[in-house]
């Protein structure tokens, strides 16, 4: 495990239109000390020839290609074995990061000793126009209970340091994988700690699971149930406190 260096997962599946876009906002980090694990989940269209290219630029960038069609879980999974950085971190190959949002954040954990963080973000769509508001995180540090109420911690911009937490990876599911992770984390007695700045973008698609948050009422609910093993009654409670915090982060 080095010190200070930052391993970056990216999972990747058909992504040829976006992953030059994300490739350049990782390019850009004015916090240089990183390295950059993609893992193409089976593509079928251009994603590995992109990758290849990438890694002949920048020989920080390392690849691995699955065998076969696996879901974005196994394939951060893979990804985080692969890594030897200090810090983990996570950008989907469709999203972008702030030139400056690695420093901020890798700043703010050593300066504080904090093993965990996350940070504001804003909406892209398809063609990268900002649309919506930025989503803005909450004051205090989350714990547990906190993020079973409202899911702030993007994907995006999460970071948790390997050395104090262990290297920890993603439940074997289909969907939620990182949001089970960030509870795996913060069940360990572990709190997230929130910085304001926005530090990065959610490509929002017109067909993605997010813009259609209130099929998956049902599915959070069995997820808490079976993943969490909360009763009835608390599984109802939280995913009504999910479905509202979502309607706002998605709608309003």
């Amino acid at each position: 495990m080095k010190k200070g260096l930052v391993s970056i997962i990216t999972p990747s599946y058909n992504s040829e239109k976006f992953l030059k876009s994300t490739a350049e906002s990782i390019f850009e980090q004015s916090y240089e000390n990183w390295e950059w694990l993609i893992v193409d989940d089976f593509s079928t269209d251009s994603s590995r020839n992109i990758i290849e290219e990438l890694a002949a630029k920048d020989d920080r960038v390392k690849f691995h290609f699955m065998e076969s069609n696996s879901g974005s879980g196994k394939t951060r999974n893979k990804a985080i074995e692969m890594a030897k950085g200090q810090y983990i971190a996570f950008l989907d190959s469709d999203d972008i990061w702030t030139k400056t949002k690695l420093e901020i954040q890798i700043h703010f954990m050593q300066k504080n000793n904090y093993a965990f963080s996350h940070t504001s973000y804003g909406f892209i769509d398809e063609n990268g126009k900002i649309i919506k508001q930025t989503y803005l995180v909450s004051k205090e540090p989350v714990d547990y209970k906190m993020l079973l109420k409202r899911t702030e911690i993007g994907c995006l911009t999460a970071v948790y340091d390997a050395e104090i937490i262990g290297k920890m990876y993603m439940p074997d599911l289909r969907r939620k994988q990182d949001y089970a992770l960030w509870l795996a984390i913060l069940k360990k007695g572990f709190k997230s700690y929130p910085i304001a700045n926005e530090t990065a973008f959610y490509r929002q698609h017109s067909n993605s699971v997010t813009s259609n948050k209130f099929k998956l009422i049902g599915k959070h609910w069995v997820f808490l149930k079976k993943q969490e093993n909360l009763n009835a009654i608390q599984a109802t409670y939280y995913t009504i406190c999910w479905g509202i915090g979502g309607f706002k982060k998605y709608y309003i």
